[in-house]
């Protein structure tokens, strides 16, 4: 939820299953109320965006009010997916925090040049993710001022 009660939606473009299932876990025990959608690929997750394809219908692709995106996933790399967000006028005020194993300090620098709001390097454990997962909420649903949900 957000400061003034409405849920925000998170999507998470995530396309390893063990890391999207404990996301998910880790979500549900930061007992967050937020609708989460999931998407496995940049293609995919550009698609959802765009209500594109499978994600025609609105009511299965509501605006997210937030993303958290891995960097290397398959068709399109999760570099690929934020620059194309970044440089949609329609899209670009959606914040997206990339979550991923990557430490490195090119993929660091890379994705704040292409725009991200915030990069978090995936926790090892359970536990850690779940902490850091129960921070990210707070502070993107308690503290930041998100942009109003456009259609």
């Amino acid at each position: 939820m957000n400061r003034t009660g409405d849920p925000v939606v998170i999507l998470l473009a995530e396309d390893d299953p063990d890391d999207r299932l404990l996301t998910m876990r880790a979500l549900d025990k930061s007992r967050l109320a937020n609708e989460l959608h999931c998407v496995e690929d940049g293609e995919e997750l550009m698609d959802y965006l765009r209500q594109e394809g499978d994600y025609a219908d609105p009511d299965a692709a509501p605006r997210p009010g937030l993303i958290l995106l891995d960097l290397n996933m398959p068709r399109k790399d999760g570099r690929e997916a934020l620059q194309e967000i970044k440089t949609d006028p329609s899209l670009r005020r959606i914040p997206v925090v990339v979550l991923t194993t990557s430490q490195a300090e090119q993929d660091i620098l890379r994705s704040y040049d292409l725009g991200v709001n915030a990069f978090v390097t995936k926790p090892v454990t359970f536990d850690d993710l779940s902490t850091a997962v129960t921070v990210l909420g707070n502070f993107w649903f308690e503290i930041v001022k998100l942009p109003p949900q456009e259609a």
